[in-house]
């Protein structure tokens, strides 16, 4: 349950800013390169619909953590090391 409603999240987390980077762009701030922030959005949409797609096996079931967790850990260390780098605005 857990994977899948994370690959909900990824899926739609990654269809905003191909639907609306103004929108986007308005929450989470300017972005200097937007082929990157599509790039991204790309991965999270194939990861989240590769959760939504495994089967509820017990093997298909571990295919969607182990997608779920690599996206995450992912985005949590590229926060931690680029926060770190830039100053408070």
């Amino acid at each position: 349950m857990l994977a899948r409603g994370q690959g909900l999240f990824n899926v739609v987390g990654g269809a905003w800013p191909l639907a609306s980077m103004r929108s986007f762009e308005w929450v989470f701030g300017p972005k200097q390169d937007k082929w990157l922030q599509q790039t991204v959005a790309g991965l999270l949409i194939s990861a989240g619909w590769a959760q939504l797609r495994a089967s509820a096996s017990p093997d298909g079931l571990g295919h969607a953590r182990r997608i779920g967790l690599g996206a995450a850990a992912t985005l949590l260390i590229i926060d931690l090391v680029h926060v770190a780098r830039e100053p408070l605005r």
